[in-house]
């Protein structure tokens, strides 16, 4: 990644998520993908699929970046928690409900990517918000989280 690469996408990742974001994400040397007009695609590390940069301007995170945002923004930012009875339909991929939701951040806006975790503090999954994280905390019908891509149980992803 070169220094034009890392400043712009560290910018765009502190504006989506939050100070510290972009330091958390883009640590080390990953790899950036380009499209053909030259703009940044995908970010990718070692461990995985990082973030793609969508046509919107916002950032896609893979279950690699969830992991180091979830590391990284340890106050809590972004993170939906589940308990057990979810763990194993939310590592398939599949959605999660709001009677599932053990906590939710309050500041998650419908739309957000953001990282879906176990109580025990484990990824379970990457997606975007269908309610706002109050609503994921009130709310005893309705999908909370649109999940995108599962984490396996043992790491491989």
């Amino acid at each position: 990644m070169d220094d034009e690469d890392r400043s712009m996408l560290t910018r765009v990742a502190d504006y989506q998520w939050g100070r510290g974001a972009g330091r958390a994400l883009f640590g080390g040397d990953p790899e950036v993908t380009h499209t053909s007009s030259g703009r940044p695609r995908q970010v990718i590390a070692d461990e995985g699929r990082l973030v793609t940069y969508a046509t919107d301007g916002r950032f896609t995170l893979g279950v690699a970046g969830g992991r180091r945002l979830n590391d990284g923004l340890a106050d809590g930012r972004y993170r939906v928690v589940v308990g057990d009875e979810s763990e194993p339909f939310v590592r398939d991929e599949r959605n999660v409900f709001a009677k599932f939701v053990a906590a939710a951040d309050p500041e998650i806006r419908p739309g957000d990517e953001l990282v879906v975790t176990h109580e025990r503090g484990e990824v379970l999954a990457v997606g975007r918000a269908e309610l706002s994280g109050e609503g994921m905390a009130d709310f005893e019908t309705g999908m909370a989280v649109f999940v995108r891509d599962g984490a396996q149980a043992d790491g491989d992803d």
